[in-house]
């Protein structure tokens, strides 16, 4: 048996075609929702919906499975059927966090989570503790980024559909790996959508950049909100996983007193409690409004952490000077300073001029600890929204590319790996889709093109829609252990296990940090209790002193200068240096004397 339901307040009559018979629909009740308890319905069954006199048949909008496609049937799924083996599993604390995004269709040969599992050891490795899957929804076509999905219950079927990502999830637990699911709540892709045939789900008085904007405080919001909250916590429950990345909350455009934000973390909490498993929330916002992770109490919307955009572009134009048409937001970065302030204060824009918004930006993030901020030097946006999906590396070098994973790997907020950098991977990662529809082929194809001679790119960028885009893009796997691969892949697992081993690497504590940096000589000192990081950026090697009981831990290449009191760095270099507790204390001491002392000299 099973009861049929769907949200269609406008329509008159609601009929539900399953397998050979159209069967009449009970509704619509106060809320909007139309009913049927089918005795014989079962998993598997096909099934789809006629609105009014139309005969077209649509799918389920919270279809759990679409084995046809976008433009399919909708087919019962039944997710007490898959046996788990993770009861025990609790997940990875959240504030210890290394994150590592990956895209499923090209982090393996075969493109599925069944093909993803194998290189699971690897991620356990070289330590990271969760993995943060870019969108599973289904979308139209085979490939793609997952960020155009319209059947969002639904886990996309090339893939290996939902027992293929229980499959995925389950084998992340038996390897000490959380799962943190990207989720689109922001629009719908651009083919397959037929929620609006529904109901209301769009609010064509609001736009984003991807179209109108969701419905989130206009008539029927109620229900369009219960769709994107409920879809959250099937994640979370029937799914096994350990947090959701939300995409470009920034254009929920939401002015209900409860923000769409906080609605889910109240609910989220509610199944924490329920299951005795913490989940981890993060958001994508280019705000820069600490709201976005301040706790409900503190009338923030209860994120927990928040990508860093900010670090990511000071530290990307420190090594990297972004040429014509591809400057964009680098054109607000560019200097030391912003890097260091990235570092001491999270956002670079806490109320300062935006040149390249033509106005004031942001606010402090006075009392937020590190933790609350996901740092990164390269994403899947940041590596696929160029040209040719150059990495880090690729644009760099291997010595540059050195220094800023260590930077992020010993930085006091959250770090994120992409996919394939602790190995500089060799290829690119582009952007790809296989719309199925023809015209939309055309569309994006020359979109892209045009884009990217506005940025200045030269010569013709690879079509999204042509299939070696696709596999070009994927990671190989062969070369982990060749030269300057395996010299970047020793390096990660090294800095990884320094973090591990120092619990001054893992203080989100923004008391405890200590940033100078010199403008003129391209230098930053990070000075984080016992640890002390010195990074050359410049072209010309650096002295660096020595403090009483420190020693050289790591450094990023070979040439460096030991003397007894001083440390020469070769150009763009990052050593990772280690002193005594008892040391570090009398030094702090020591520091806190000296500047009693000017005060009272000053007075």
């Amino acid at each position: 048996m099973h009861k049929f339901g769907v949200w269609a307040p406008k329509a008159q009559k609601m009929l539900l075609k399953w397998r050979d018979r159209v069967l009449p629909m009970d509704g619509p009740n106060e809320r909007g929702w139309w009913t049927l308890e089918v005795a014989e319905a079962g998993c598997g069954d096909k099934y789809a919906f006629l609105i009014d006199d139309d005969p077209t048949e649509f799918p389920d909008p919270r279809a759990l499975r679409m084995p046809e496609g976008v433009h399919g049937a909708s087919e019962l799924y039944d997710h007490s059927l898959f046996q788990w083996h993770d009861q025990l599993w609790r997940g990875a604390p959240k504030v210890g966090s290394i994150v590592y995004e990956l895209h499923i269709g090209t982090f393996s040969t075969e493109g599925t989570f069944d093909g993803a599992i194998p290189h699971l050891a690897h991620l356990a490795a070289l330590g990271v503790t969760h993995v943060e899957i870019m969108p599973v929804g289904t979308w139209s076509g085979r490939q793609g980024w997952g960020y155009d999905g319209v059947a969002l219950f639904a886990t996309h079927e090339p893939y290996g559909g939902p027992d293929g990502f229980k499959r995925f999830v389950d084998a992340c637990h038996a390897n000490g790996l959380s799962v943190i699911l990207d989720v689109v709540y922001n629009h719908f892709g651009p083919v397959g959508n037929y929620t609006t045939k529904f109901g209301p789900y769009l609010n064509p008085k609001r736009k984003t950049p991807w179209g109108d904007a969701v419905n989130l405080d206009e008539e029927g919001s109620d229900e369009v909100r219960r769709f994107f909250v409920d879809n959250a916590l099937m994640w979370l429950k029937d799914y096994h996983c350990d947090g959701l990345r939300f995409d470009a909350v920034h254009a929920f455009l939401d002015l209900s007193a409860i923000h769409f934000m906080e609605q889910i973390s109240i609910e989220v909490e509610r199944l924490s409690a329920t299951l005795a498993k913490e989940f981890y929330l993060i958001a994508e916002s280019d705000l820069n409004d600490p709201r976005v992770v301040r706790s409900r109490e503190a009338n923030g919307y209860g994120m927990d952490s928040q990508w860093s955009d900010d670090f990511h572009h000071s530290l990307f134009t420190v090594l990297y000077k972004p040429k014509g048409g591809e400057t964009g937001y680098y054109d607000d970065f560019g200097s030391l300073a912003d890097l260091h302030k990235a570092l001491k204060h999270a956002y670079v824009y806490d109320g300062q001029y935006s040149g390249y918004r033509k106005r004031r930006h942001g606010r402090p993030t006075d009392g937020l600890m590190a933790h609350h901020f996901v740092h990164f030097d390269q994403n899947h946006d940041q590596v696929g929204n160029r040209g040719w999906g150059e990495r880090l590396e690729h644009l760099v070098g291997l010595h540059a590319a050195k220094v800023a994973i260590g930077l992020v790997l010993t930085a006091p907020y959250i770090p994120m790996l992409f996919m394939g950098e602790e190995w500089c991977a060799s290829s690119p990662f582009l952007y790809f889709a296989d719309h199925d529809d023809e015209e939309m082929r055309k569309k994006v194809a020359e979109g892209r093109r045009r884009e990217f001679a506005a940025f200045g790119f030269d010569g013709d960028v690879p079509s999204p829609e042509d299939q070696a885009t696709y596999e070009m893009s994927k990671l190989n796997w062969n070369e982990l252990g060749e030269g300057s691969h395996a010299e970047m892949l020793a390096w990660v697992k090294a800095l990884i296990r320094v973090r591990r081993g120092h619990i001054a690497l893992n203080d989100g504590d923004m008391h405890h940090l200590l940033v100078t940096s010199d403008e003129e000589a391209r230098t930053l000192v990070m000075e984080r209790d016992e640890v002390r990081v010195l990074i050359n950026f410049g072209e010309e090697p650096q002295r660096f002193g020595l403090l009483k009981s420190e020693r050289l831990e790591l450094v990023s290449r070979d040439g460096v200068g030991v003397g007894e009191d001083h440390l020469a760095l070769p150009p763009v270099t990052l050593a990772v240096l280690l002193s005594a507790k008892d040391e570090t204390e009398n030094r702090q001491v020591a520091r806190k004397k000296r500047q009693t002392t000017q005060r009272q000299s000053g007075a």
